[in-house]
């Protein structure tokens, strides 16, 4: 049996599995994803994207930074494991698709924790412009028309426009930005790839399981305090939730039908959403360059025609 024949035939076992879980495909959810676009759903996760992390800033001086990683990590990891049956789909999988769900899980563990990291030392809407940075790269390798360049041009200068950037003087807070932001577009790639498989959220509850397990030494210690206050508990349960469910499973609903190009391009809506969740939740209201950025940002999504697949 060659790897094509091996990968088609893991792709089809977990298309399988998947269908007999009416949680992952039933009806009602199966003709949702379908009958929304693909814009709704990022939109979705663009918006929890940084809720999330906004009140887990919040919880650091209670739990640590990478014991709020820890339980937003393991908060996933165990909301998606009845749901997906990860140990079933990795065991089905071909070895090559075995590779990119370790990858994958690798992936989210190390982000995940550098991003904390870096919200520790620096303003999110510095984190958010590093991250943003990572993405144009993909969007650029899928442009393929004057058109798509032009909406990544207007994108970008909206991004610039919208976030005051400014190099920190915290080398290490910076570090772990870019870390943060290259591993960010890992998480495109992989994700992606995953996606366009046949995976969908089976392979992301592996992935999540992987991640856990890489996780789980390194803040278990911090995170132990919330084991201790049922409302410190319950809040970060909340942050996992938002943080990690419910972004990542429209992110896998939105790689499923968009072109990794496309997908990058909208993620100029990322620095967007942390500026109005920062008016919302910090009632940090943005000057008339934010106000322009807002637009030109806005502008260049909408110009923006996806690719073929």
């Amino acid at each position: 049996m060659t790897r094509q024949t091996q990968t088609r035939a893991a792709n089809r076992a977990v298309g399988r599995a998947d269908a007999t879980h009416p949680v992952l495909t039933g009806p009602a959810l199966g003709g949702l994803a379908n009958a929304l676009p693909p814009h709704v759903w990022f939109c979705v996760s663009a918006v929890f994207h940084y809720l999330g992390p906004a009140f887990a800033v919040l919880l650091f001086d209670q739990v640590g930074v990478l014991g709020m990683a820890w339980l937003r990590i393991a908060t996933a990891a165990l909301i998606f494991a009845p749901l997906t049956t990860p140990w079933r789909i990795f065991a089905r999988a071909a070895r090559a698709q075995r590779l990119v769900l370790l990858a994958f899980g690798a992936c989210l563990a190390v982000m995940n924790c550098s991003f904390y990291l870096a919200l520790e030392r620096l303003p999110i809407s510095l984190v958010a412009a590093i991250e943003f940075v990572g993405t144009i790269g993909v969007a650029l390798v899928g442009l393929r028309s004057l058109r798509n360049f032009a909406a990544l041009a207007v994108a970008v200068i909206g991004t610039l426009l919208l976030i005051d950037v400014k190099w920190s003087s915290d080398p290490l807070g910076v570090f772990w930005a870019f870390l943060n932001g290259a591993l960010f577009v890992g998480y495109i790639v992989i994700g992606h790839r995953v996606a366009q498989a046949g995976y969908g959220i089976a392979g992301l509850g592996a992935a999540m399981a992987i991640a856990f397990v890489i996780v789980f030494p390194i803040g278990f210690r911090e995170a132990l305090p919330a084991f201790s206050s049922p409302q410190l508990f319950v809040a970060a349960i909340g942050v996992g939730i938002c943080s990690s469910v419910i972004p990542y499973i429209c992110d896998q609903l939105a790689m499923a039908r968009l072109p990794r190009a496309s997908f990058a391009l909208m993620l100029s809506l990322l620095p967007l959403t942390a500026t109005l969740i920062g008016i919302v939740v910090l009632r940090q209201m943005p000057g008339i360059p934010g106000c322009l950025g807002i637009a030109m940002v806005i502008a260049g999504v909408a110009m923006h025609k996806p690719m073929p697949q």
